[in-house]
């Protein structure tokens, strides 16, 4: 029997919004499958998603200082603790959920999941060297605490970092999900870099294009290593690699709607041929389709706990608010 079906609820205290805000909450109805072993119906809430996440989350953080250990004596050492302190942890706690919805439970996915989030860690250093970013988590971003210098060394160090740990892996495919992410996330975020929003007027198809090699390629990267680690059948891994790229677009449109008021290039580039209220709700209804399709993509899937919070995860991606 088809398990239950229940709505991922708002949490809480979220009942002022902006007005795209108001807009997303009003055009999405999106709908996980809730697995439980009694088939109760259940709403399930961003709070009780980010509990469940939170284990995944910990062993993460547990790994990463760990790594970050192998180079206490380095004048890096410190400055990257900073780097690497906060942040959701989305891509490697996918990462660990693929291969364990594919059988794999134990360790060995924790070295690709740390490689993963360094990887987002040094992309986060260039971008708000580029970006030139006052603010990140709520503090200070690292160029501005350690300047302009240092942050390209330490990005630097960080992918010597990654490839010490994909090194570590017999199987060479690992290395080369994680150099293929790297490149894309460069073509995407030059690709960014070219614009000139007073003059260039920016399809959505390109738009489509710059946010999957810039964010949704690590999202992609991250669940396919799941796959490999886990020896998927080459379905699986196939399936897992598009649900990450269809859960990172979704993801980068929702950061997109998030940070709407800042006006980046990106966004001032699509305004130069839609207007605003076009832009946020293509971005909304675009968001939701990618998020769906995501869900699709796991019915190749073995049914089991990972992967109802893989579903889970595909709304958290959207109805988040941070």
């Amino acid at each position: 029997m088809q398990a239950p079906y229940a709505k991922l609820a708002k949490p809480e205290g979220e009942h002022k919004k902006s007005t795209w805000g108001n807009l997303l909450y009003t055009n999405l109805n999106f709908w996980a499958i809730w697995w439980t072993g009694v088939g109760e119906d259940r709403v399930v809430s961003l709070e009780s998603l980010e509990a469940r996440m939170r284990s995944y989350a910990a062993r993460v953080d547990t790994a990463l200082s760990k790594e970050l250990r192998r180079y206490a004596h380095s004048r890096f050492h410190d400055p990257l603790v900073y780097a690497t302190e906060g942040g959701k942890r989305v891509r490697p706690v996918m990462l660990m959920l693929s291969a364990e919805a594919l059988g794999c439970k134990d360790d060995s996915v924790l070295g690709a999941a740390v490689a993963v989030e360094l990887l987002h860690t040094e992309s986060i250093i260039h971008d708000d060297v580029i970006d030139e970013e006052k603010v990140r988590r709520s503090k200070l971003p690292f160029h501005m605490k350690y300047g302009y210098s240092a942050s390209l060394l330490s990005a630097d160090f960080v992918f010597a970092m990654i490839l010490a740990i994909a090194a570590r892996y017999d199987d060479r495919r690992i290395s080369e999900e994680v150099s293929n992410a790297a490149l894309q996330m460069a073509e995407g975020e030059y690709s960014e870099l070219t614009i000139d929003p007073r003059i260039y007027r920016l399809t959505w198809d390109e738009y489509i294009r710059i946010i999957t090699e810039k964010t949704a390629s690590l999202f992609e990267t991250s669940a396919k290593l799941g796959a490999l680690i886990a020896s998927g059948k080459e379905k699986e891994v196939e399936a897992l690699a598009d649900y990450g790229r269809c859960i990172g677009i979704a993801y980068q449109l929702k950061d997109d709607l998030l940070d709407w008021r800042s006006k980046d290039k990106v966004s001032l580039g699509l305004l130069q041929t839609h207007s605003e209220s076009e832009v946020v709700g293509k971005m909304t209804a675009q968001a939701e389709s990618f998020a769906e399709e995501a869900k699709r993509r796991l019915m190749n899937l073995p049914r089991n706990e990972a992967t109802v919070l893989l579903e889970d995860l595909s709304d958290f991606s959207i109805l988040r608010e941070y």
